[in-house]
């Protein structure tokens, strides 16, 4: 970090510290949880928010002797799903200050760079904030969505019909300043709390059902986008400072720790390289990639040992043939009873913040384990199958190779099977190679790609598809958990099994949509067979559902209208993103597209 002082040519020579900003978010003076019960709206009208998100950048204290100091290149994320309502800065001069500036939203250079550039965990890889434009290019600045029911006299009547609302501010005319006039001493670590009451940003705005109040993506001519920014900029109040409180660290013990080291791989260190245009994935410090450890969990995906009765392997289910899926609505366990769930294809999990439909898994070793222990999948005893892989002399030889003893453990098969898992990369496809000129699309292929990205909003003449809220960037998802309109009530309560929310009900993971041309059935139970019957979904089949995510709760009941001759193109710019270096690598041969 730089400190930039605009009337010193030095940095000061007092103390630096960290200076904590934490915002507590409120509804007309209330604080609110996100997502939120329902609240009082416009007129009669009542709202429930399910997402605020937003980019903090371009932070500058005023001293008060005079003079100020930016923070520059410092950055942060507020989200409220996730908890992430706070961002520390970082060597803040010691001092008295009586301002306090921020912005939402970057730079112009910033904004428009390789969104590939920032590392793991960094606020601005769109792995972490979810809130790159993807193909379009930029950020979105803040995003708040959400529910909203009319009121019986109002301009949405009836008033039991809930809608969806989706306002993604952003474009670099558009950076949301926010200043507070404020007295504030830094002397060692402190924090300054602010509260953003989106009751203001968004309550006293009225919404009507199909004539652009319910959506915004910040087009150059778009009113609602301009009046939302500086309705956000004055949505904003200053709170307090004071010194902060640091709760104490948890600290390892030296048993944990040597049992780590005793399971952490020894062999070759296998380099992992990140395709162009994709973001920095984090990958497991306690599971480095090896040469030996991949070649060792490849040749365990084969491997039938690995389930009660030598039945089934996890490649039974996930096909490299089929980018790892496996062609069925659900699939059938050892037993042959066949569980409520579709085979998810396995490429491109090192960019995954979570495994299984559910998102319940937070690493793909726990989702491994989970389904060799199922008792309707694998049902794998594990001590059954680790004594009977230690008769194995030349896989303890390969064990030994890959940990730095042969004993073969369950932990040890969960390492290696994830090393292998973390490897498989998608990304050369048809349309990959047009992005860098060594392939054409079809104009009907570019008519599909432009109605993906495209937003739907025809109060002001734009025709699309929406496909890109969920679907956008390089990974074509966003790994959101949503619902998407299936059922009005799912059978499978989905993300609420993990979290037990109401609020989770009938959500599922969004899956990647490259290769997935070879994944059919689709949806989290297989219930659609072809990439027609998806499309015809989204056109037309979207239910209403009390959880539907609000980008599609947006669109009119009677759904989007799209033409035959849209939908074909749609289905053949999904055809584009097929990669065959992927699906088509055989068995027990180099299944990555990447070294």
């Amino acid at each position: 970090m730089r400190c930039v002082f605009l009337l010193f040519l030095l940095c000061s020579p007092l103390g630096a510290a960290e200076l904590r900003m934490e915002v507590q978010l409120r509804w007309r003076g209330v604080p609110v949880a996100v997502p939120s019960a329902e609240l009082a709206g416009a007129t009669g009208q009542t709202v429930r928010l399910t997402r605020f998100a937003a980019i903090v950048a371009g932070v500058v204290l005023t001293r008060a002797e005079g003079g100020t100091v930016q923070l520059d290149g410092e950055y942060g994320l507020l989200d409220a799903e996730s908890g992430r309502l706070a961002l520390t800065l970082r060597n803040v001069p010691d001092g008295d200050y009586h301002g306090l500036e921020f912005q939402l939203g970057l730079p112009a250079v910033v904004n428009h760079g390789d969104p590939g550039q920032w590392p793991a965990r960094h606020p601005l890889n769109p792995i972490v904030n979810g809130l790159h434009w993807g193909w379009a290019g930029g950020y979105v600045f803040a995003a708040i969505e959400g529910r909203w029911r009319g009121s019986a006299t109002g301009p949405a009547k009836p008033a039991g019909e809930e809608r969806g609302f989706s306002y993604h501010l952003g474009t670099d005319p558009r950076v949301m300043r926010v200043g507070f006039v404020s007295l504030l001493t830094v002397a060692g670590p402190t924090t300054v709390s602010l509260a953003l009451d989106l009751g203001k940003a968004v309550g006293g705005h009225m919404l009507a059902a199909d004539d652009g109040s319910e959506t915004t993506h910040s087009a150059e001519d778009d009113a609602l986008a301009t009046k939302l920014t500086k309705a956000m900029e004055r949505a904003w109040f200053f709170l307090e400072a004071k010194p902060t409180t640091t709760p104490p660290a948890a600290v390892a013990t030296e048993k944990g720790a040597a049992e780590r080291a005793n399971e952490t791989p020894r062999g070759t260190p296998r380099p992992f390289v990140v395709p162009a245009g994709f973001p920095q994935p984090e990958l497991p410090a306690d599971n480095p990639l090896t040469q030996e450890g991949v070649a060792l969990g490849e040749q365990l995906f084969h491997d039938r040992r690995l389930s009660a009765g030598r039945i089934q392997s996890c490649a039974s289910c996930h096909a490299p043939e089929l980018a790892f899926a496996d062609g069925q609505a659900t699939s059938a366990g050892v037993d042959g009873v066949r569980g409520t769930r579709n085979s998810m294809p396995l490429f491109n999990l090192v960019w995954s913040p979570g495994y299984g439909w559910d998102g319940g898994k937070p690493r793909i070793r726990d989702q491994v384990r989970a389904a060799m222990t199922n008792p309707i999948e694998m049902k794998a005893d594990l001590e059954v199958v680790t004594t009977e892989l230690n008769r194995d002399a030349g896989l303890r030889g390969k064990f030994a190779e890959a940990f730095g003893s042969p004993d073969i453990t369950a932990d040890r098969v969960d390492l290696a099977l994830e090393q292998f898992l973390l490897t498989l990369i998608a990304a050369d496809s048809k349309f990959d190679r047009s992005l860098r000129g060594a392939a054409k699309l079809t104009e009907e292929e570019k008519v599909g790609f432009a109605l993906f990205v495209s937003e739907y909003d025809p109060a002001r003449g734009r025709r699309g598809a929406d496909c890109f809220h969920c679907h956008g960037g390089a990974l074509f998802t966003d790994f959101g958990l949503r619902s998407n309109g299936l059922d009005l009530v799912s059978a499978d309560g989905g993300r609420a099994l993990v979290t037990s929310k109401k609020t989770d009900a009938g959500k599922f993971k969004t899956p990647s949509l490259r290769n997935v041309a070879v994944t059919a059935p689709y949806m989290h139970d297989g219930r659609l067979a072809t990439l027609e019957d998806v499309i015809a979904h989204y056109d037309h089949g979207v239910k209403r559902a009390a959880t539907l995510d609000p980008n599609l709760a947006k669109h009119p009941a009677v759904g989007l209208a799209l033409t035959a001759g849209e939908q074909r193109a749609l289905v053949a710019f999904l055809r584009t993103l097929t990669d065959s270096t992927v699906s088509a690598a055989p068995a027990g041969k180099s299944l990555t597209s990447h070294p």
